[in-house]
């Protein structure tokens, strides 16, 4: 692995219990919509690339798809074939790389949820899965996303990596619909929906790189960004309201 890479899977490692019961992570709606959007072929063999705990996984195999999921973390792993034992054969998980050769494939769907922003080299990570799709397979892609502004993404950014040091960079909604169309892929879509954070839920769950009261200081400085805006309540919480993307491209035959 890069050291980018081992740098992920220890923080997933580490924090795998309370990404696994992150309100953000476990809505059942919000699955439910993923799911709806990715529009997958009935029953196909879904690839689900960073599968974490499981969660998409388990929302899949019980909409009737097959799973072959890959996650760098081994605890990651480790609780995804926990969380989906009882699907038996239809679920599969292995701790390796996108890019590592795969026991399974073509595959008739992939899907990554909350992957892009951790990634290096999104487009070539959308790529990857796009060249395991059989013809007519589908790609979906799940993130929350930054502002065209640069000024404001940069503003956004420099919380994002405050709070979590395997953070590269979010993706506008018009990136990840650009690195599906590179991809190769046609008939693209993009669905938004509206993303609510607590501040103290999702900095406890990161890996951060400076001080929480730093970073709470940097987000209440009066700037705010489309897809990153927070608001002060009062009890003193805050609540960080955003935008999350989901883009689907089919590949041609």
């Amino acid at each position: 692995m890069s050291e980018h890479d081992r740098a992920l899977a220890a923080a997933f490692d580490h924090r795998a219990a309370q990404f696994e019961r992150a309100p953000v992570q476990t809505d059942p709606d919000m699955l439910a919509r993923l799911i709806q959007a990715a529009d997958f072929p009935a029953g196909g063999l879904i690839l689900d690339g960073g599968c974490g705990p499981g969660l998409v996984g388990e929302a899949l195999l019980r909409a009737g798809y097959r799973v072959f999921g890959v996650d760098l973390s081994e605890e990651m792993i480790a609780r995804a074939r926990r969380r989906c034992a009882a699907f038996g054969e239809r679920a599969v998980f292995e701790r390796r790389s996108l890019f590592d050769p795969l026991s399974h494939g073509p595959f008739d769907g992939a899907i990554s949820r909350f992957v892009l922003h951790h990634t290096p080299d999104p487009a070539a990570f959308l790529r990857r899965q796009a060249e395991l799709l059989r013809p007519g397979g589908v790609l979906a892609a799940c993130d929350h996303t930054a502002d065209p502004n640069p000024e404001r993404a940069n503003w956004h950014q420099r919380i994002e990596i405050g709070r979590d040091r395997t953070h590269t960079r979010n993706p506008t909604p018009g990136e990840m619909v650009d690195w599906l169309a590179v991809a190769g892929l046609t008939q693209l879509r993009l669905v938004e929906e509206p993303l609510t954070l607590d501040f103290d839920e999702w900095f406890d769950r990161g890996t951060p790189s400076q001080d929480k009261a730093i970073v709470r200081q940097w987000m209440l400085s009066g700037a705010s960004a489309r897809g990153f805006e927070p608001r002060l309540r009062q009890d003193g919480s805050v609540r960080i309201e955003g935008w999350l993307a989901i883009v689907r491209g089919v590949k041609p035959v």
